[in-house]
């Protein structure tokens, strides 16, 4: 693949991800709403999200401020609650409906005697700390090992740390997410593409 090719092959493929992630959730959403969980979204301005905001609950901790500057010690973290509406919300965006994530009469009597958040929404906020890296971020990879649960209504932690960066803009990073506590309750790496281009 030549250089120059490349912006117009991420584009390709970006516009391709776009259009299959769009598909999978309207189709999580007719699933859903077959259960009789109500799935109307209202697209007004105020509940749209700018590319690089930071929400007033949100804590962004970064080490570093331009992509060309990436070096291996550099770190992000992103730190948000995680309330009863995000969990329900994600539930209906997926179709994750698992009664231990929103029952809680049925949730105290598990293991972990309430409510938890979705592994899948909590790795978002792993996803969320890469966005904070300068450059666009394109996710290549991710390993990851659930601990602990994160209970509803905690705050949890996303930290990634550059562990090895590669010639060609890739980088293998050390990906964690902290629950209330501090205890790590997942561990991870994450393989990653900086582009870099204003393109």
């Amino acid at each position: 693949m030549s250089s120059g090719s490349s912006p117009s092959i991420l584009r390709a493929w970006t516009r391709s991800s776009s259009l299959l992630f769009n598909s999978m959730i309207e189709a999580n959403r007719a699933a859903v709403a077959t259960l009789g969980v109500p799935t109307a979204r209202s697209t007004s301005d105020e509940e749209r999200i700018a590319p690089d905001s930071v929400l007033e609950e949100w804590e962004v901790e970064r080490s570093l401020q331009e992509a060309g500057s990436l070096s291996v010690g550099d770190s992000v973290r992103f730190s948000k609650p995680l309330s009863a509406d995000d969990v329900d919300r994600f539930a209906v965006a997926s179709g994750d409906t698992n009664p231990i994530h929103l029952d809680e009469k049925q949730a105290a009597q598990t293991r972990f005697g309430g409510r938890i958040v979705h592994g899948a929404l909590l790795s978002g906020l792993i996803s969320a700390a890469l966005a904070h890296l300068p450059g666009d971020i394109i996710y290549l990879s991710q390993e990851t090992e659930f601990l602990r649960p994160v209970s509803v209504g905690d705050r949890a932690t996303a930290a990634v740390e550059l562990l090895e960066a590669f010639d060609d803009d890739r980088y293998r990073l050390r990906t964690q997410l902290l629950d209330a506590n501090g205890e790590i309750a997942i561990d991870g790496e994450a393989t990653i593409l900086v582009d870099d281009s204003n393109d």
